[in-house]
Parts: structure tokens; sequence; C-alpha cells
């Protein structure tokens, strides 16, 4: 079947993240402590599942996986403010700041900063024309 014949549906959206973590009580720490997901599921003591809202992310205890596929998670933002709020919050944790934030060219602005684990994580904003679909 040719992508022209095939049936109309709605488009996809992330669900969730999943993440190995040599250390998970100190990942939860960062994802509920710092940046304010809130715990869902805890169905043993090796795994737990958190959530925003609408974005999810499940935490899963194991070692490390060297060559993982994982560049970054993205977090949105309300307002491109909120990126130098979270910037000066997140220095008050002593959590690791590995960009700082900037503009990018569709004016949206971001950070990176890493997890406990060393998974990098973006705090960005998104101003409504980055968020326009791509037509074609």
């Amino acid at each position: 079947m040719s992508n022209n014949d095939a049936p109309e549906v709605a488009a996809v959206r992330l669900n969730h993240v999943a993440l190995v973590c040599a250390d998970l009580e100190a990942c939860e720490a960062f994802y509920v402590g710092v940046l304010g997901l809130a715990v869902v599921w805890r169905p043993d003591p090796d795994n737990v599942y958190l959530s925003s809202g609408s974005d999810n992310l499940a935490l899963h205890r194991g070692a490390p996986q060297p060559g993982g596929a994982l560049d970054h998670i993205g977090f949105a933002v309300a307002s491109v403010g909120d990126v130098d709020v979270w910037h000066e919050r997140l220095r008050a944790a002593r959590v690791r700041i590995t960009a700082a934030p900037r503009t990018h060219r569709d004016g949206s602005r971001s950070l990176y900063c890493q997890d406990p684990g060393g998974t990098l994580v973006q705090l960005i904003f998104l101003p409504p024309q980055a968020l326009k679909p791509v037509s074609g």
C-alpha cells in the first residue's frame, strides 16, 4: 500500500521516554524535586513512572547502556522568560548546565542540563510560529 492509499489517521505524539538509571533515587529526585514531575505509579522498587500531566517519563533501575541512542529529552516551558528562570533554579539546585540559555533562529529559546545519570535534558520555549505543522 502506498502512502497515497493509506487510511487517514491522527498524527502520533510522544507518549513517554524511558531511561535506564544506575541511581534511580537520584534521577527521581531530579525529575520530581527539581523539574516538578509527579510520581504516578511505582510498581516495584526498580521502576517509577512520572508525569507532568501531559508528558510521561519512565525510570528503570539498571546499569548504564553504552552507546545508547538517546540524544536528549526536551521539556517545553510556557514563556521565553521561563527559560532564564529555570536556568537560575537549576543553578541553585547545583544541576550541571551544559548549554546556557540561548535564542535559536526560529525564535525558540532553550538551555541544556544533565540529570544525575548523565542524560541530557533540554528546557525549551517554542513560540507559536515554531509549532506550525510542516506542509508537503
